[in-house]
């Protein structure tokens, strides 16, 4: 995987900072709770780019069911699927929900790779971010929360994912309105934060996992490994139910969580 080394003890992640949030401490803090993610659940980078694509608007564990019917008839990859008609994709992602609309966005994802890149999803890799970027979000289907996926983790670009996860964490640690235009928010990342592949993925997904397990809509906050340093903004909770919560996280704190945000990414 491209980028410099990772780890919390990089001199840039300590001065990485963004008004009064220092993302070099919150990544720091998310790490040595978890440990890295190391994402995204797939085996092959032809099944993410499947995956970024069927997880919109439902939970991974639905797409997982779709992936699994898919490589149960071995047509995981370009070959076996290039021939294949929308009509023909539909019924193998059903669970994945709107099966229709996501068997037309895959056909238009495999003409798209096919006729760019040979097929071969490797062929991403040699692309100017940004440029990869411009033509993924011209596939019919695909917006900037799924190409940026495909780009990250498919193709080990450096391009910082936003979802609606983000938007959650930043904005209760008051560093954001969390309404602000995707693209705003991630050069607000991409420039508070170094220029490392495996950082953007790595941190991407622990605040993935944070909302999922951690940082709800009604959140535990007790057990928040960012406890001290966010000051909560938004939340409106009572010590009971934060106890409650506090509870049900220590008991499956060895679980990982599984889910989604609205667009893209599997949370295990």
């Amino acid at each position: 995987m491209r980028g410099g080394a990772l780890g919390t003890d990089n001199p840039r992640m300590r001065r990485a900072s963004r008004g009064t949030v220092d993302l070099g401490e919150v990544y720091g803090r998310l790490v040595r709770r978890r440990g890295h993610a190391g994402w995204w659940p797939a085996q092959s980078a032809f099944e993410v780019c499947l995956g970024a694509i069927l997880v919109q608007n439902t939970a991974w564990t639905n797409v997982e069911k779709a992936l699994e019917v898919l490589r149960s008839r071995r047509l995981l990859s370009y070959d076996a699927l290039r021939e294949m008609p929308a009509s023909e994709i539909a019924p193998l992602i059903r669970s994945s929900g709107c099966f229709n609309v996501k068997a037309r966005r895959l056909r238009a994802f495999l003409d798209f790779l096919g006729r760019e890149f040979g097929g071969r999803v490797q062929a991403m890799e040699g692309e100017e971010p940004r440029v990869l970027r411009a033509k993924l979000l011209a596939v019919p289907g695909i917006g900037p929360e799924t190409a940026d996926s495909i780009a990250l983790y498919a193709a080990g670009q450096r391009l910082f994912v936003i979802d609606a996860y983000t938007r959650r964490v930043f904005a209760r640690l008051g560093a954001m309105a969390g309404d602000e235009p995707y693209d705003v928010l991630q050069q607000i990342f991409m420039d508070a934060l170094p220029s490392e592949t495996r950082l953007y993925n790595d941190f991407h997904a622990q605040i993935v996992l944070l909302a999922k397990d951690v940082c709800t809509r009604r959140p535990a906050c007790a057990v928040c490994p960012l406890e001290g340093v966010c000051p909560r903004v938004g939340v409106a909770h009572t010590l009971k139910w934060s106890r409650m919560r506090a509870r049900e996280s220590q008991s499956g704190s060895r679980r990982r969580p599984r889910g989604t945000s609205r667009e893209s990414g599997p949370t295990a």
